[in-house]
Protein backbone atom coordinates (compact mmCIF):
# COMPACT_ATOMS: atom_id res chain seq x y z
CA UNK A 1 0.00 0.00 0.00
CA UNK A 2 1.38 3.14 -1.23
CA UNK A 3 -0.17 5.28 1.78
CA UNK A 4 -3.30 6.35 3.14
CA UNK A 5 -4.72 9.15 4.75
CA UNK A 6 -6.76 9.42 8.18
CA UNK A 7 -9.63 10.87 9.30
CA UNK A 8 -10.86 12.37 12.71
CA UNK A 9 -14.35 12.90 13.59
CA UNK A 10 -14.85 15.32 16.26
CA UNK A 11 -18.97 15.60 17.07
CA UNK A 12 -19.51 19.05 18.45
CA UNK A 13 -20.62 22.10 17.71
CA UNK A 14 -21.97 25.09 19.73
CA UNK A 15 -25.01 25.16 17.34
CA UNK A 16 -26.52 23.24 15.03
CA UNK A 17 -27.10 24.74 11.64
CA UNK A 18 -30.25 24.39 10.20
CA UNK A 19 -29.78 22.36 6.96
CA UNK A 20 -26.58 19.90 8.38
CA UNK A 21 -27.78 16.64 8.70
CA UNK A 22 -23.98 15.32 9.77
CA UNK A 23 -23.75 13.61 12.70
CA UNK A 24 -22.66 15.97 14.56
CA UNK A 25 -24.37 17.48 18.36
CA UNK A 26 -24.98 20.70 20.14
CA UNK A 27 -25.29 20.78 24.01
CA UNK A 28 -22.80 17.87 24.57
CA UNK A 29 -19.60 20.09 26.51
CA UNK A 30 -20.00 17.21 29.15
CA UNK A 31 -18.91 14.45 27.11
CA UNK A 32 -16.20 16.03 25.38
CA UNK A 33 -13.64 14.91 27.89
CA UNK A 34 -14.65 11.31 28.22
CA UNK A 35 -14.79 11.72 24.12
CA UNK A 36 -11.32 12.91 23.81
CA UNK A 37 -9.96 10.43 26.11
CA UNK A 38 -11.61 7.43 23.67
CA UNK A 39 -10.84 9.46 20.74
CA UNK A 40 -7.06 9.31 21.66
CA UNK A 41 -7.23 5.62 22.91
CA UNK A 42 -8.84 4.50 19.31
CA UNK A 43 -6.34 6.79 17.51
CA UNK A 44 -3.12 4.78 18.75
CA UNK A 45 -4.69 1.50 18.47
CA UNK A 46 -5.57 2.49 14.79
CA UNK A 47 -2.13 3.72 14.36
CA UNK A 48 -0.77 0.18 15.39
CA UNK A 49 -1.73 -1.83 13.35
CA UNK A 50 -2.02 0.89 10.61
CA UNK A 51 1.37 1.69 9.50
CA UNK A 52 2.47 -2.03 9.29
CA UNK A 53 0.53 -1.07 5.81
CA UNK A 54 2.25 2.47 4.45
CA UNK A 55 2.56 5.82 5.68
CA UNK A 56 0.12 8.66 6.31
CA UNK A 57 -0.41 11.10 3.16
CA UNK A 58 -2.99 13.35 4.52
CA UNK A 59 -4.71 13.74 7.77
CA UNK A 60 -8.10 15.38 8.40
CA UNK A 61 -9.96 16.64 11.68
CA UNK A 62 -13.11 17.44 10.58
CA UNK A 63 -16.36 17.26 12.36
CA UNK A 64 -19.17 19.06 13.80
CA UNK A 65 -16.40 22.01 14.41
CA UNK A 66 -13.16 20.54 15.85
CA UNK A 67 -12.16 24.08 16.92
CA UNK A 68 -15.42 23.75 19.68
CA UNK A 69 -13.76 21.27 21.74
CA UNK A 70 -11.50 23.09 24.81
CA UNK A 71 -7.77 23.78 23.54
CA UNK A 72 -6.17 21.58 25.41
CA UNK A 73 -8.33 18.61 24.60
CA UNK A 74 -8.01 19.50 20.63
CA UNK A 75 -4.04 19.91 21.23
CA UNK A 76 -4.52 16.25 22.83
CA UNK A 77 -5.91 14.45 19.62
CA UNK A 78 -3.49 16.48 17.64
CA UNK A 79 -0.73 14.89 19.39
CA UNK A 80 -2.31 11.66 19.69
CA UNK A 81 -2.21 11.63 15.47
CA UNK A 82 1.18 12.95 15.06
CA UNK A 83 2.52 10.30 17.55
CA UNK A 84 0.87 7.64 16.93
CA UNK A 85 0.77 7.85 12.89
CA UNK A 86 4.40 8.99 12.93
CA UNK A 87 3.93 12.03 11.13
CA UNK A 88 6.99 13.67 9.71
CA UNK A 89 5.33 17.34 9.14
CA UNK A 90 5.17 17.09 5.36
CA UNK A 91 1.83 15.43 5.22
CA UNK A 92 -1.45 17.81 4.61
CA UNK A 93 -2.90 18.05 7.65
CA UNK A 94 -6.04 19.67 7.38
CA UNK A 95 -8.62 21.31 10.60
CA UNK A 96 -11.98 22.20 10.09
CA UNK A 97 -12.86 25.50 11.73
CA UNK A 98 -15.82 27.66 12.36
CA UNK A 99 -14.76 31.10 11.72
CA UNK A 100 -16.35 31.92 15.41
CA UNK A 101 -14.55 29.73 17.11
CA UNK A 102 -10.90 30.60 16.47
CA UNK A 103 -8.67 33.59 17.76
CA UNK A 104 -4.99 34.21 17.12
CA UNK A 105 -4.05 32.07 20.08
CA UNK A 106 -5.64 29.73 18.85
CA UNK A 107 -4.18 29.57 15.63
CA UNK A 108 -0.85 29.79 17.06
CA UNK A 109 -0.81 26.70 18.71
CA UNK A 110 -2.33 25.02 16.27
CA UNK A 111 0.43 26.12 13.73
CA UNK A 112 3.05 24.96 16.38
CA UNK A 113 1.66 21.50 16.79
CA UNK A 114 1.93 20.73 13.50
CA UNK A 115 -1.54 21.55 11.77
CA UNK A 116 -0.48 23.02 7.94
CA UNK A 117 -3.78 23.56 6.69
CA UNK A 118 -7.30 25.23 7.99
CA UNK A 119 -10.72 24.56 6.21
CA UNK A 120 -13.66 27.45 7.33
CA UNK A 121 -17.08 26.83 7.36
CA UNK A 122 -17.74 30.60 5.69
CA UNK A 123 -21.36 29.56 3.62
CA UNK A 124 -22.00 33.60 2.96
CA UNK A 125 -20.70 36.93 3.43
CA UNK A 126 -23.68 38.15 4.14
CA UNK A 127 -25.06 38.88 8.08
CA UNK A 128 -28.36 38.12 7.27
CA UNK A 129 -28.25 35.00 4.94
CA UNK A 130 -25.54 33.75 8.07
CA UNK A 131 -28.59 34.55 10.33
CA UNK A 132 -31.42 32.41 8.52
CA UNK A 133 -28.90 29.01 8.12
CA UNK A 134 -28.14 29.06 11.95
CA UNK A 135 -24.24 30.31 11.47
CA UNK A 136 -22.88 31.49 14.93
CA UNK A 137 -20.27 34.11 12.95
CA UNK A 138 -20.43 37.42 11.07
CA UNK A 139 -19.12 38.23 7.57
CA UNK A 140 -16.11 40.49 9.43
CA UNK A 141 -15.09 37.38 12.14
CA UNK A 142 -15.17 35.31 9.21
CA UNK A 143 -12.58 37.86 7.28
CA UNK A 144 -10.65 38.33 10.33
CA UNK A 145 -10.68 34.43 11.20
CA UNK A 146 -9.10 34.31 7.50
CA UNK A 147 -6.81 36.83 7.45
CA UNK A 148 -5.42 35.59 11.29
CA UNK A 149 -5.02 31.99 9.69
CA UNK A 150 -3.02 33.57 6.66
CA UNK A 151 -0.57 35.70 8.43
CA UNK A 152 -0.47 32.29 11.08
CA UNK A 153 1.07 30.55 7.77
CA UNK A 154 -1.97 28.30 7.36
CA UNK A 155 -2.34 27.47 3.91
CA UNK A 156 -6.53 28.40 3.73
CA UNK A 157 -9.95 26.86 2.51
CA UNK A 158 -13.30 28.13 2.76
CA UNK A 159 -17.10 26.70 1.70
CA UNK A 160 -19.45 28.69 0.01
CA UNK A 161 -23.11 27.88 -0.44
CA UNK A 162 -25.74 28.94 -2.88
CA UNK A 163 -29.51 28.12 -3.18
CA UNK A 164 -29.95 29.46 0.57
CA UNK A 165 -33.78 30.50 1.49
CA UNK A 166 -33.29 34.08 0.41
CA UNK A 167 -30.51 34.22 -1.62
CA UNK A 168 -29.74 36.39 -4.86
CA UNK A 169 -27.18 36.11 -7.46
CA UNK A 170 -25.79 39.45 -6.31
CA UNK A 171 -25.22 37.91 -3.18
CA UNK A 172 -23.34 34.98 -4.23
CA UNK A 173 -21.51 37.33 -6.26
CA UNK A 174 -20.46 39.40 -3.34
CA UNK A 175 -19.48 36.32 -1.65
CA UNK A 176 -17.52 35.01 -4.66
CA UNK A 177 -15.60 38.63 -4.75
CA UNK A 178 -15.01 38.80 -0.94
CA UNK A 179 -13.75 35.40 -1.02
CA UNK A 180 -11.26 35.51 -3.85
CA UNK A 181 -9.98 39.02 -2.36
CA UNK A 182 -8.96 37.16 1.04
CA UNK A 183 -6.37 35.52 -1.76
CA UNK A 184 -7.57 32.03 -0.19
CA UNK A 185 -5.96 29.20 -1.92
CA UNK A 186 -9.21 26.68 -1.90
CA UNK A 187 -12.82 27.67 -2.49
CA UNK A 188 -15.66 24.93 -2.09
CA UNK A 189 -19.03 25.51 -3.56
CA UNK A 190 -21.90 23.75 -2.31
CA UNK A 191 -25.35 23.88 -3.60
CA UNK A 192 -28.09 24.05 -0.41
CA UNK A 193 -29.54 20.25 -0.75
CA UNK A 194 -32.65 19.98 1.94
CA UNK A 195 -31.87 17.37 4.08
CA UNK A 196 -34.48 14.76 6.01
CA UNK A 197 -34.85 15.45 9.38
CA UNK A 198 -33.22 19.27 9.68
CA UNK A 199 -35.17 22.61 10.75
CA UNK A 200 -34.68 23.60 7.23
CA UNK A 201 -36.76 19.91 6.04
CA UNK A 202 -39.32 21.37 8.93
CA UNK A 203 -40.03 24.83 7.19
CA UNK A 204 -40.34 23.32 3.75
CA UNK A 205 -42.64 21.16 4.39
CA UNK A 206 -44.63 23.97 6.15
CA UNK A 207 -44.29 26.16 3.31
CA UNK A 208 -41.72 28.59 5.34
CA UNK A 209 -38.74 27.88 3.47
CA UNK A 210 -38.67 30.50 0.70
CA UNK A 211 -35.74 28.46 -1.76
CA UNK A 212 -34.94 30.19 -5.31
CA UNK A 213 -36.24 28.73 -8.14
CA UNK A 214 -34.63 26.32 -9.74
CA UNK A 215 -33.50 29.16 -12.87
CA UNK A 216 -32.26 31.48 -9.77
CA UNK A 217 -29.96 28.57 -8.86
CA UNK A 218 -28.93 27.89 -11.93
CA UNK A 219 -27.85 31.47 -12.64
CA UNK A 220 -25.81 30.78 -8.98
CA UNK A 221 -24.12 27.85 -10.12
CA UNK A 222 -23.20 29.37 -13.89
CA UNK A 223 -21.81 31.97 -12.60
CA UNK A 224 -19.21 30.66 -9.73
CA UNK A 225 -18.31 27.89 -12.14
CA UNK A 226 -17.46 30.68 -14.74
CA UNK A 227 -15.99 33.07 -12.03
CA UNK A 228 -13.71 31.52 -9.83
CA UNK A 229 -11.71 30.14 -12.77
CA UNK A 230 -11.81 33.70 -14.15
CA UNK A 231 -10.35 34.72 -10.71
CA UNK A 232 -7.45 32.06 -11.15
CA UNK A 233 -9.71 29.01 -8.78
CA UNK A 234 -9.52 25.69 -11.07
CA UNK A 235 -11.31 23.98 -11.21
CA UNK A 236 -10.47 20.64 -10.13
CA UNK A 237 -13.75 18.71 -8.99
CA UNK A 238 -17.37 19.35 -9.28
CA UNK A 239 -17.66 21.44 -6.28
CA UNK A 240 -13.94 22.78 -5.43
CA UNK A 241 -11.48 25.12 -6.60
CA UNK A 242 -8.16 25.68 -6.19
CA UNK A 243 -5.20 27.90 -7.44
CA UNK A 244 -2.22 25.94 -8.91
CA UNK A 245 -0.83 23.57 -5.72
CA UNK A 246 -3.81 24.26 -3.01
CA UNK A 247 -5.61 21.57 -4.22
CA UNK A 248 -7.09 19.31 -0.99
CA UNK A 249 -5.13 16.35 -1.28
CA UNK A 250 -7.05 14.43 1.64
CA UNK A 251 -10.40 14.77 -0.61
CA UNK A 252 -8.32 14.09 -3.95
CA UNK A 253 -7.30 10.61 -1.97
CA UNK A 254 -10.98 10.06 -1.61
CA UNK A 255 -12.02 10.45 -4.93
CA UNK A 256 -8.72 8.54 -6.40
CA UNK A 257 -10.05 5.42 -4.56
CA UNK A 258 -7.06 5.52 -2.08
CA UNK A 259 -7.39 4.17 1.11
CA UNK A 260 -7.93 5.99 4.20
CA UNK A 261 -9.40 5.16 7.94
CA UNK A 262 -11.42 6.85 9.93
CA UNK A 263 -11.16 7.43 13.77
CA UNK A 264 -14.59 9.07 15.89
CA UNK A 265 -17.70 8.34 15.93
CA UNK A 266 -19.41 7.73 12.58
CA UNK A 267 -16.35 7.60 10.98
CA UNK A 268 -16.05 5.93 7.98
CA UNK A 269 -13.09 3.95 6.86
CA UNK A 270 -11.89 2.03 3.54
CA UNK A 271 -9.55 -0.71 4.50
CA UNK A 272 -8.03 -3.26 2.36
CA UNK A 273 -11.37 -2.94 0.31
CA UNK A 274 -13.69 -2.96 3.07
CA UNK A 275 -15.64 -0.03 4.43
CA UNK A 276 -16.55 0.17 7.78
CA UNK A 277 -18.79 2.96 9.67
CA UNK A 278 -17.59 3.44 13.32
CA UNK A 279 -20.93 3.58 16.29
CA UNK A 280 -22.84 7.09 15.57
CA UNK A 281 -23.68 7.74 19.30
CA UNK A 282 -21.55 9.64 21.30
CA UNK A 283 -22.06 7.75 24.44
CA UNK A 284 -21.93 4.22 22.84
CA UNK A 285 -18.59 5.22 21.03
CA UNK A 286 -17.33 6.59 23.97
CA UNK A 287 -18.45 2.92 25.95
CA UNK A 288 -17.12 0.81 23.06
CA UNK A 289 -13.41 2.24 23.35
CA UNK A 290 -13.89 1.92 27.23
CA UNK A 291 -14.67 -1.16 27.65
CA UNK A 292 -12.35 -2.41 24.79
CA UNK A 293 -15.16 -3.07 21.72
CA UNK A 294 -14.57 -1.79 18.54
CA UNK A 295 -16.73 0.78 17.39
CA UNK A 296 -16.61 -0.11 13.59
CA UNK A 297 -19.51 -2.07 12.00
CA UNK A 298 -18.62 -3.61 8.43
CA UNK A 299 -20.77 -2.29 5.55
CA UNK A 300 -21.95 -4.75 3.09
CA UNK A 301 -18.92 -6.60 1.02
CA UNK A 302 -18.82 -4.55 -2.13
CA UNK A 303 -19.56 -7.10 -5.03
CA UNK A 304 -17.03 -6.38 -7.94
CA UNK A 305 -19.37 -4.30 -10.07
CA UNK A 306 -20.43 -2.07 -7.58
CA UNK A 307 -16.87 -1.45 -6.65
CA UNK A 308 -16.73 -0.35 -10.17
CA UNK A 309 -19.89 1.99 -10.08
CA UNK A 310 -17.93 4.08 -6.91
CA UNK A 311 -14.27 4.25 -8.63
CA UNK A 312 -16.13 5.76 -11.74
CA UNK A 313 -18.52 7.75 -9.80
CA UNK A 314 -15.65 8.98 -7.30
CA UNK A 315 -13.14 9.54 -10.51
CA UNK A 316 -15.85 11.05 -13.03
CA UNK A 317 -16.46 13.94 -9.95
CA UNK A 318 -12.44 14.97 -10.56
CA UNK A 319 -11.61 17.36 -13.67
CA UNK A 320 -9.02 14.17 -14.58
CA UNK A 321 -11.63 11.83 -14.84
CA UNK A 322 -11.47 8.19 -15.18
CA UNK A 323 -7.90 7.10 -15.26
CA UNK A 324 -8.28 3.95 -17.70
CA UNK A 325 -4.72 2.25 -16.61
CA UNK A 326 -5.55 2.43 -13.42
CA UNK A 327 -9.49 0.95 -14.03
CA UNK A 328 -7.67 -1.78 -16.04
CA UNK A 329 -4.85 -2.46 -13.06
CA UNK A 330 -7.61 -2.37 -10.87
CA UNK A 331 -10.52 -4.35 -12.02
CA UNK A 332 -8.09 -6.62 -15.19
CA UNK A 333 -10.34 -5.36 -17.88
CA UNK A 334 -10.45 -1.77 -20.22
CA UNK A 335 -12.60 0.62 -19.19
CA UNK A 336 -14.55 0.48 -22.65
CA UNK A 337 -15.23 -3.49 -22.01
CA UNK A 338 -17.92 -2.97 -19.33
CA UNK A 339 -18.92 0.72 -20.25
CA UNK A 340 -18.41 1.66 -23.95
CA UNK A 341 -22.21 1.31 -24.82
CA UNK A 342 -22.86 4.68 -22.29
CA UNK A 343 -19.40 6.17 -22.47
CA UNK A 344 -20.73 6.59 -26.76
CA UNK A 345 -24.47 7.93 -25.69
CA UNK A 346 -23.00 10.61 -22.89
CA UNK A 347 -20.21 11.23 -25.37
CA UNK A 348 -23.40 12.27 -28.21
CA UNK A 349 -25.13 14.38 -25.17
CA UNK A 350 -21.99 15.89 -25.07
CA UNK A 351 -21.34 15.31 -21.37
CA UNK A 352 -18.19 13.28 -21.21
CA UNK A 353 -15.12 13.71 -23.40
CA UNK A 354 -12.69 10.85 -24.07
CA UNK A 355 -8.60 10.89 -24.59
CA UNK A 356 -6.33 7.86 -25.14
CA UNK A 357 -5.62 8.39 -21.07
CA UNK A 358 -9.25 9.32 -20.04
CA UNK A 359 -12.12 9.63 -19.63
CA UNK A 360 -13.74 12.94 -18.16
CA UNK A 361 -16.88 15.29 -17.36
CA UNK A 362 -17.43 18.02 -19.83
CA UNK A 363 -18.43 21.41 -18.74
CA UNK A 364 -22.36 20.25 -19.54
CA UNK A 365 -21.60 17.04 -17.82
CA UNK A 366 -20.11 18.61 -14.47
CA UNK A 367 -23.51 20.58 -14.38
CA UNK A 368 -25.90 17.34 -15.40
CA UNK A 369 -23.33 14.87 -13.16
CA UNK A 370 -26.49 12.86 -11.74
CA UNK A 371 -27.57 11.52 -15.14
CA UNK A 372 -23.72 10.69 -15.95
CA UNK A 373 -23.64 8.63 -12.94
CA UNK A 374 -26.74 7.28 -13.68
CA UNK A 375 -25.40 5.75 -16.43
CA UNK A 376 -22.14 3.84 -14.92
CA UNK A 377 -24.63 2.05 -12.80
CA UNK A 378 -24.64 -1.79 -13.92
CA UNK A 379 -26.77 -3.20 -11.64
CA UNK A 380 -29.75 -1.00 -12.70
CA UNK A 381 -32.04 -4.47 -12.39
CA UNK A 382 -31.40 -5.45 -8.99
CA UNK A 383 -31.73 -1.44 -7.57
CA UNK A 384 -35.04 -0.38 -9.41
CA UNK A 385 -36.47 -4.24 -8.17
CA UNK A 386 -35.74 -3.21 -4.83
CA UNK A 387 -37.96 0.25 -5.78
Amino acid sequence: MGGFGVYIHIPFCRRKCFYCDFPSHAGEEALMRRYREALCRDIAAKGSFCLSEGSVRTVYIGGGTPTALLLDDLLAVIAAVRESFRLTGAEEFTVEANPGTVDAALLAHLRTAGVNRLSFGVQSFSDTLLSAIGRIHTAEEAEDAVRMARQAGFRVSLDLMYGLPGQTLADVEDSVARAAALDVGHISAYGLAVEDGTPFAHMEAEGRLGLPTDEACGDMYDYITQELPRLGYLRYEISNYAKEGEESRHNLAYWQDVPYIGIGAAAHSYWQGRRTENEAGLRRYIACIEEGRSPAREEEPPSRESHMEEFAFLALRTATGVDKRRFCETFGCAIREVYGEAIGRLQAAGLVEESAESIRLTTLGMKFGNRVFEEFLLERDEVHGEE
